[in-house]
């Protein structure tokens, strides 16, 4: 808590959004939570800020997927699971087009890195994955803000009594995640 109303702890949760969008496997909630306790009043702009920094982390990973998709993507692709003919998961991919920015970019576990390489991979519409993205992000992050900013001495007393459960439940949603982008993208 006393680390969330650090004078760098907003440039922190946006750097750490970005780069949970475009390479890094991370959940940047767990710094975005404390950072809303700690100060109730800032939770929208948090939301803000998660979400905008996470489209232009977004946009970074579409460009991964689009420009540089052998030398780093596919990497990347690797270490959460998929190989394999990469063609067949753009045709898979391409299915559901939109509807994967929107529900796997919020909803679902799946690393928003997975969809937005892919987006790039399968040349998926840059707008179109832009504005799913905007929402998928922008509700990720409202909803903890929102239920934090509404609930916040119970929200609080329950992140001091049962922190360590949240956590081990992030734990097993990334988890999840890994486990489900080779299964939803194809092996």
């Amino acid at each position: 808590m006393r680390m969330a109303r650090h004078r760098h702890a907003e440039r922190a949760l946006a750097a750490a959004c970005f780069a949970e969008s475009s390479f890094i496997p991370m959940f940047p909630e767990v710094m975005l939570v404390p950072m809303i306790l700690a100060e109730r009043a800032k939770a929208w702009r948090y939301a803000a800020v998660c979400t905008i920094s996470s489209v232009i982390g977004g946009i970074v990973g579409y460009l991964i997927g689009y420009l540089l998709f052998e030398a780093v993507g596919e990497p990347i692709m690797r270490f959460y699971g998929m190989s394999g003919d990469f063609a067949e998961i753009a045709a898979k991919y391409n299915e559901y087009g939109w509807l994967m920015v929107l529900i796997g970019g919020g909803i679902t576990p799946i690393p928003y890195k997975v969809i937005t390489i892919s987006s790039g991979l399968t040349q998926l519409d840059f707008m179109t994955f832009v504005l799913a993205s905007i929402v998928a992000r922008g509700v990720r992050f409202a909803l903890p803000c929102g239920i934090i900013y509404f609930f916040g001495d119970h929200a609080k007393r329950l992140m001091e009594t049962r922190g360590k459960l949240f956590g081990w439940i992030a734990l097993a949603l990334v988890i999840v995640g890994f486990l489900a982008a080779p299964l939803l993208f194809g092996d």
